[in-house]
């Protein structure tokens, strides 16, 4: 299947990054809530691997989705507390999260460079399986 297209605003820079940015490179794709615990330890160990990580090889997204969050601040200012580098766009409320089917946070979508999804892992996940998941793509 095909991934949705999107275009959102990042957290960081404020500018406009449309997944066609990115085609002809894999994409690990993050989905999250602020105020979810699961979100905050797959977002911990991601970002670890975001520092590590050969950016050339992977690129690595995560959308906020403002709809979940309590108030339209609360996923921004829980990344800035973190000081998380990671590219972080903003949902419209949920309109990415829907297109992609997610059923809750952390929700992780593996992309291939045809823009094609060829894993969707839940919250239930464990990092470790997201990974091996991640070493078929690059």
């Amino acid at each position: 299947m095909v991934a949705p297209p999107f275009s959102l605003h990042e957290l960081h820079t404020n500018k406009v990054v449309s997944l066609a940015d990115f085609k002809g490179k894999p994409v690990m794709l993050t989905f999250f809530a602020s105020w979810c615990p699961d979100s905050m330890k797959d977002l911990h160990q991601k970002n670890q691997m975001f520092e590590t990580m050969d950016k050339d090889k992977l690129h690595f997204l995560t959308v906020n989705v403002t709809g979940r969050e309590g108030k339209a601040d609360d996923g921004p200012r829980f990344i800035k507390e973190q000081n998380y580098q990671f590219p972080v766009l903003l949902d419209e409320g949920t309109k990415t999260y829907d297109a992609y089917r997610c059923m809750g946070v952390p929700t992780t979508v593996l992309l291939n460079e045809k823009q094609e999804i060829i894993a969707t892992y839940n919250d239930k996940s464990s990092f470790i399986d997201i990974m091996k998941g991640v070493s078929h793509l690059v």
